[in-house]
């Protein structure tokens, strides 16, 4: 077992120890990982939704204190993520994995969620919003990818995700947090397994030939209570980003530029990042 493997395993098991469900659920053809946690509150369920080459292990940390506040609180691993399968239905693409999440909330969920998604999670949430709005109560972006940016940026972002020396790998790490853990740092070649996949490569092969982005109209069009978030310290994604949601954005979303935040506050700030989504869930009257 490879050194990564063993410690997301070990999370798994600490998780599953404090009373988390971990279990595979069959979403149409598809065997899908999920954490599930029942909550104390009265809020929407919410979902978690991770980003390329991440996984629902990224939010372990978050699930107790969403809990709190919300019903039931759930975290999916997107197919050939986490401990979910490579996706069996075909081509690899961003839309596949797509139809993949609708599914798992139309069919274990069930209701319509609060919906947080980061990264590449985010760009998802915002397709689920938009084509199925009936699913989706609110939404929290974080650090959301999707935007339209120029070619240049765009490239230099999907290559950064090829790592190939450790002095690349602690180069994209120290890029996703604010100030990224010694432990990050000394084990940053071993985290290339999480990037070094066939899903990631096949979807990031796919967006350098297409450019797959959001609409501005998807965006323009959210009707539901919308938060933005994003890291002072953002330094994966593009500065193109956040000027591009700002401009696009419907007037009633809540953005907010956080000092401390890097690109996954899930990791870096669990605590803080419930809070700032537990106070926009009050503001929304969630």
């Amino acid at each position: 077992m490879d050194l990564m493997g063993g410690m997301q395993k070990a999370l798994r098991h600490m998780l599953v120890a404090r009373g988390v469900e971990s279990t595979t659920v069959q979403v149409g053809a598809q065997t899908v990982h999920h954490y599930a946690l029942t909550g104390q509150g009265k809020g929407p369920p919410v979902v978690l939704v991770h980003g390329l080459g991440g996984s629902a292990n990224g939010f372990g940390r978050t699930l107790f204190g969403m809990a709190k506040r919300f019903s039931r609180v759930y975290a999916p691993d997107l197919p050939g993520h986490g401990f979910s399968v490579e996706y069996c239905g075909g081509e690899v693409c961003v839309r596949n994995q797509f139809d993949v999440l609708r599914a798992y909330v139309e069919e274990v969920v069930k209701a319509p969620a609060f919906v947080v998604g980061n990264s590449l999670g985010g760009a998802m949430a915002v397709n689920l919003a938009a084509e199925y709005p009936e699913w989706v109560r609110a939404l929290a972006l974080v650090a959301p990818a999707g935007a339209q940016l120029p070619e240049a940026e765009n490239t230099a972002l999907l290559n950064s995700f090829v790592v190939k020396s450790p002095a690349e790998a602690r180069a994209f790490t120290r890029r996703l947090f604010h100030r990224p853990p010694l432990p990050a740092l000394l084990f940053a070649y071993e985290l290339r397994h999480f990037y070094d996949t066939p899903t990631v490569r096949a979807l990031t092969a796919e967006a350098l030939a297409t450019r797959a982005c959001l609409e501005p109209e998807q965006v323009r069009n959210l009707a539901m209570p919308l938060l933005f978030l994003w890291g002072g310290s953002e330094r994966l994604l593009p500065s193109e980003t956040l000027k591009w949601y700002r401009a696009h954005l419907p007037a009633h979303a809540q953005v907010r530029v956080v000092d401390g935040f890097g690109h996954v506050p899930q990791l870096e700030r669990p605590d803080e990042l419930v809070s700032h989504l537990v106070r926009f869930a009050d503001s929304a009257e969630l």
